[in-house]
């Protein structure tokens, strides 16, 4: 990024790599601004020509240090982000991704938990089974029968609204037919591309001499998000109906017989989806439909497994972000072999040090690989993490052939060694002693919870580190934090440069000191892309709990542990003052959060080391006077007569799990802790109950038997 006045090229073989940096990141920027002009406003402010110099010139520089190749990178994009151009949508129910199986044993393991949790033999549970098509998760609502809007999946909770160009498809009906169509019906799926439509379309995008799509997936999505819907019409696209948000009545009670009813509705169903009644019948299906993929029409990359009847999926629920009830097989990780050119340490947002492996490029199940994950030192050496024996003890070296696996969307890592081919200048790879940072602070490794030395090594400079200092900020703003719409890595990463953002609360004051920094003058913004962003940055001086706990970058602290201190505390006062009494070891307090179900001793050392640093209690505070409201965590039902209390379970439930017991707990807002404290409403103790039932006794905590517990929630 740059002011406008032009500067002297340096030739491009002879950038520095610091200069290769700070010219990559300008350019990214004023490409950026050159394509919101030219794909959403329709008034380019440059020649194609003056245009194509600019993208020659990133793309070879780039190519000289492939190392700064990100996934937001202007050559990893088509066109402009959407992120301006869609209204979102909040999810009248989240989409939720699923968990994910690898082997048989995973499997046969996801049927034995559910067997466990319902108390059924295995061969008396039904479950749906279809291919997972590698698409863009779509949700369609319809009230009366009318398709209303249409949204991305987004983070989960939000997506965007894609109603206009989803009304292109032809297998999306403007209205439901049939019988039994409920007032408010949200029909979920995904949008794909077949194969062969793929390779016509980019034959066409080649003859035209416009942008060739990576896959099938990239290009549905690319096809999806344009702002004119006659570009999406223009597009294959398909849709595949499989499940469902919102629904004012339930038309069926089983999976299949949803799928069934998504037909008569009007919907195209994956017609390989089918009904199996063992956990051999499910790995039977898997192996079958791998045999099958290559000849499918389009891209697949496992099988989805779902309990069939809906009442047992309500009764399993989830647990975090996933349900219980559903798990993706994904088909075996695919390997490639290539070269290791060098290995370089990244400093994450803790400071932990992150050894990756810079590749010769090698193409692994259709993507490009250039970087790979080496985990950490004793990886490198052959070591794994409990101390055994990885590759038959050998090690990592720069210049060895090595086998590369790619799995999923899970990062690419080296899996092995291909000794025979390793060159006699192969060098052996030293872990650093020092961070690379100007501090050159020690690196130390980090403790496990039985005091042992751990196999991760940290930076020990924590905020004084740069490099930990823009990785919170990084964080900060990310999609599951404070989402600032225009406010990137790279953006961020400049300001931060610049010195203009060190902390959370810089950002929130760039408005006002805007008179002085003067945005509008930097090449890639402008009035309309600075007055966008400030109104992104004022929008989030509103903030839920759960999202500004885990934007705060506490170790340890991710979003279910985040979620789980903003129900358990409520409101941020609340939490704040806790975390100030566990900071000065009120016992109290400390065993008032430990109390709290998903928390322990880790986490509550890490939030005492957090607040515990006066550096970091400033921090908060200077954001908090920044912000206009952080919302208390969503109410759980206040109906129930156990609304609010506190209950803890202990010995063995004989008619459900001790799983099932708390979901139903929390379900009726009640709250499901691991720990018996005098704050405790009831216990509920089965045969076998021990210590929790004395610490019961000793704060004279109300004791229930499972029957009545059962009477008390009116089940």
């Amino acid at each position: 990024m740059a002011t406008k006045a032009k500067k002297a090229l340096v030739d491009v073989a002879k950038l520095t790599r610091a200069q290769a940096r700070v010219e990559l990141t300008r350019l990214a920027l004023e490409l950026e601004g050159h394509d919101k002009r030219y794909y959403q406003d329709d008034a380019p402010s440059v020649t194609d020509a003056e245009y194509d110099a600019l993208r020659q010139r990133y793309n070879a520089i780039e190519k000289r240090f492939p190392e700064f190749v990100t996934s937001d990178s202007p050559s990893q994009k088509v066109g402009a982000a959407p992120s301006g151009r869609f209204r979102k949508v909040r999810h009248s129910v989240p989409m939720l991704s699923l968990d994910n199986a690898f082997a048989e044993a995973d499997v046969i393991d996801f049927v034995g938990r559910i067997t466990r949790f319902l108390k059924l033999p295995d061969d008396k549970i039904d479950f749906s089974a279809e291919p997972k098509i590698d698409g863009l998760s779509m949700s369609l609502r319809y009230e009366g029968g009318e398709l209303v809007t249409a949204a991305t999946r987004g983070d989960g909770a939000e997506g965007e609204d894609v109603t206009a160009n989803i009304r292109t498809l032809e297998d999306v009906p403007e209205r439901l037919k049939g019988r039994n169509i409920p007032d408010i019906c949200e029909v979920r799926g995904e949008v794909y591309m077949t194969k062969k439509a793929f390779l016509a379309l980019n034959e066409r995008q080649k003859a035209a001499g416009d942008t060739i799509f990576a896959n099938p997936r990239n290009s549905a999505a690319g096809s999806l998000r344009q702002k004119d819907p006659t570009i999406t019409a223009s597009r294959p696209l398909g849709f595949f109906a499989y499940a469902w948000g919102e629904m004012s009545a339930m038309p069926e009670e089983t999976q299949t017989g949803m799928i069934h009813w998504f037909e008569r509705c009007g919907f195209k169903t994956n017609p390989l989806t089918r009904l199996c009644r063992s956990v051999e019948q499910l790995i039977a299906f898997h192996r079958e439909i791998e045999e099958q993929r290559a000849e499918l029409d389009y891209d697949i990359d496992g099988v989805v497994y779902k309990v069939d009847r809906i009442d047992w999926q309500e009764r399993l629920g989830f647990v975090s972000r996933t349900p219980r009830w559903a798990i993706a097989h994904k088909f075996p990780a695919e390997r490639a072999m290539t070269v290791l050119r060098d290995i370089e340490i990244q400093v994450g947002r803790t400071g932990s040090f992150t050894p990756v492996g810079k590749l010769e490029p090698v193409g692994v199940g259709g993507v490009i690989v250039q970087n790979v994950t080496l985990h950490n030192e004793d990886y490198i050496k052959g070591i794994g993490n409990k101390g055994e024996v990885l590759r038959e003890g050998r090690d990592i070296r720069i210049g060895d052939t090595v086998v590369v696996q790619r799995a999923g969307d899970v990062i690419p890592q080296v899996v092995d060694v291909v000794i025979d081919k390793r060159p006699k200048n192969a060098k052996e790879f030293h872990f650093p002693k020092k961070c690379p940072c100007e501090l050159h602070t020690d690196v130390v490794r980090e403790e496990t919870a039985t005091g042992e030395e751990g196999s991760r090594a940290r930076c020990s400079g924590e905020f004084a580190c740069p490099y930990q200092k823009i990785e919170h900020l990084k964080l900060f703003v990310s999609r599951r934090a404070f989402d600032i719409d225009g406010l990137g890595e790279k953006q961020l990463q400049y300001f931060f440069d610049e010195g203009w953002v060190t902390e959370p609360a810089d950002i929130f004051t760039l408005p006002k000191r805007n008179a002085k920094l003067k945005l509008e003058e930097i090449e890639g913004y402008g009035e309309t892309s600075v007055r966008n962003l400030f109104a992104a940055i004022d929008s989030r001086r509103k903030i839920s709990l759960e999202r500004f706990i885990y934007a705060l970058g506490m170790r340890h602290v991710g979003e279910t542990t985040a979620l789980a201190l903003a129900r358990g505390y409520g409101s941020w006062d609340a939490f704040h003052d806790a975390c100030l009494k566990v900071t000065k070891g009120d016992e109290e307090a400390i065993a008032e959060m430990d109390a709290l179900d998903q928390i322990g001793d880790t986490v509550i050392k890490s939030i005492a080391d957090y607040f515990g640093e006066s550096h970091n209690r400033g921090i908060v505070d200077r954001l908090t006077k920044e912000l206009g409201e952080i919302v208390d965590a969503e109410k759980p039902k206040s109906n129930s007569a156990v609304a609010g209390k506190t209950v803890v379970f202990t010995g063995s439930l004989e008619k459900m799990t001790r799983d099932e017991a708390k979901a139903t707990a929390e379900r009726l807002g009640a709250k499901a802790a691991g720990s018996v404290s005098k704050k405790t409403d009831y216990v509920v103790a089965g045969p076998g109950a021990g210590s929790k039932l004395a610490e019961a006794q000793k704060h004279g905590v109300r004791v229930l038997t499972e029957d009545e517990w059962l009477k008390l929630i009116g089940e």
